[in-house]
């Protein structure tokens, strides 16, 4: 590895499903700047994929249009864990790649799918449940095993997002922990080894020597530095999973009893505190890892694509305190699941409905999904267990109520908020100076406003909510969103 040195700025790549954001920020978390774009996808042959020849393109123009209003002095990537990148020998063949990257959501031919569920090995083998498409690495190395055997047998390595874009700026390849961590179902978190697919299907030799994600791998290859007018000596980051580094952001401020529930397209709830024997996968629950390889304790449900659903065109609807208490008053509610995930509720997929009177106004809807998704939170909270310490981050926080009702719902915790739309960001650029940091790192935190009697009535609707919720019974229920109003 290459020799530690202090670090400044740094430019945090942050590559979700659908946007890839570029930013450059202080090695104490600041984020200054922040470039974006989607992240393209294309049909096949041989399977819809990643287009990454255009993101490297967009990427290497803006670290130098970021080079040139920032002293960058490190580089480190964040990415979702179902993404994973058979490569070549070098960068610069081409993309790089052996084979195109998968898009997770693509759907599995119906052979590969039967064939793979008897190798997954065991629960803690995967770190989760078997998600739907092509979401989990081993699978996808799976399918390009059998779809494409000759271009297979050509790679030298298969390496997660973050670590094919250090290898990319650097040539260097590693393997990390929190991204491996993130339902790879290539790695198994509990016991700190290979599963057991990777020996079966002889991947050993893909897969190369771990790096912390904090380390320096190597440093931007002149080649590139030279072309593209970009620092030289830029350091390169090993880069981890990105709600691994969300949660890192808190144990850098020193907060290491604390449950975090991230919000967005999925809420996803992390603790250390989990017991395995808590850990459920048929409620959504997995088994990630954090940044130092330990185990946290995990829980993921899509509640954004259900708010989505429940609020429909009301979205963007100012919602009151009158308004969800005249929804609670009247009983009103929304059950799940809305989409074709059952997350917390086993069987519950494509069920989701309103049960008592209807919404009747725009607000009313989307009053009806903040609740709901509220009432989602703490079921994740109160699947991950004890801890009296709860930090809410994520899009949901655009809903002044949303942090209010969780820490109505959930009385005995302690209930604070962060307003930072930029946690995962901010999480990665502390680690260029995890070995060099000697105070906690500062973190703002909110505490959400009282409901005050109002509060009394939540309890009783959230009893009345998580008994009719557990009572979902599909066959009877599927399909009744379409009759809503």
């Amino acid at each position: 590895m290459a020799e530690r040195r202090e670090s400044g700025t740094v430019a945090v790549l942050d590559v979700g499903k659908t946007n890839i954001k570029l930013s450059a920020a202080t090695a104490e978390g600041a984020v200054l700047e922040t470039l974006s774009v989607e992240n393209p996808v294309r049909g096949g042959p041989p399977w819809r994929h990643h287009d990454l020849q255009a993101v490297r393109g967009w990427l290497l123009e803006g670290l130098a249009r970021l080079a040139r209003r920032h002293p960058l002095e490190a580089f480190v990537a964040s990415g979702h864990g179902s993404g994973g990148v058979l490569v070549l020998e070098h960068p610069d063949m081409g993309d790089g790649t052996a084979l195109p990257m998968i898009d997770y959501e693509q759907p599995l031919p119906e052979a590969v799918r039967m064939a793979y569920g008897p190798l997954s090995g065991t629960f803690f083998d995967r770190g989760s449940a078997t998600m739907h498409g092509a979401t989990h690495q081993a699978r996808q190395l799976y399918w390009m095993q059998q779809a494409e055997p000759e271009a297979f047998a050509r790679a030298r390595w298969f390496l997660g997002v973050p670590q094919y874009w250090a290898w990319v700026l650097s040539g260097v390849a590693v393997s990390e922990t929190s991204l491996l961590g993130a339902q790879s179902h290539l790695w198994n978190v509990a016991e700190k080894r290979w599963s057991p697919i990777v020996a079966r299907q002889g991947w050993e030799h893909l897969l190369p020597p771990f790096a912390k994600a904090w380390e320096t791998v190597g440093s931007l290859r002149p080649e590139l530095s030279k072309r593209h007018g970009l620092p030289q000596g830029l350091r390169i980051l090993a880069g981890g999973h990105d709600s691994s580094l969300n949660y890192y952001r808190y144990q850098a401020a020193g907060l290491t009893d604390v449950a975090v529930v991230s919000t967005g397209t999925w809420i996803v709830g992390l603790s250390g505190r989990t017991p395995f024997a808590r850990l459920d996968e048929n409620r959504g629950m997995t088994c990630n890892s954090d940044v130092f390889g330990n185990p946290l304790g995990g829980v993921l449900t899509m509640g954004g694509r259900e708010f989505a659903a429940i609020a429909g065109e009301a979205a963007d609807a100012n919602v009151g305190r009158e308004t969800i208490a005249r929804l609670v008053g009247r009983g009103t509610m929304a059950l799940p699941s809305f989409g074709h995930d059952d997350g917390l509720f086993p069987g519950s997929a494509g069920a989701g409905r309103f049960t008592g009177p209807p919404p009747e106004t725009p607000q009313e809807r989307k009053a009806l999904g903040v609740l709901y998704c509220a009432l989602l939170t703490v079921e994740c909270l109160d699947a991950l267990g004890e801890g009296a310490q709860v930090v809410l981050d994520g899009s949901f926080l655009r809903e002044p109520l949303y942090p209010a009702l969780v820490a109505a719902f959930a009385r005995k915790r302690r209930v604070r908020f962060n307003l930072d739309a930029y946690g995962v960001a901010s999480g990665a650029a502390l680690l260029a100076s995890h070995e060099t940091r000697t105070e906690p790192a500062p973190v703002e935190l909110s505490e959400p406003e009282g409901l005050g009697a109002f509060a009394s009535k939540l309890s009783s609707y959230a009893s009345r909510w998580r008994g009719a919720a557990r009572a979902v019974k599909p066959d009877q229920t599927k399909g009744a969103i379409h009759g809503r109003n």
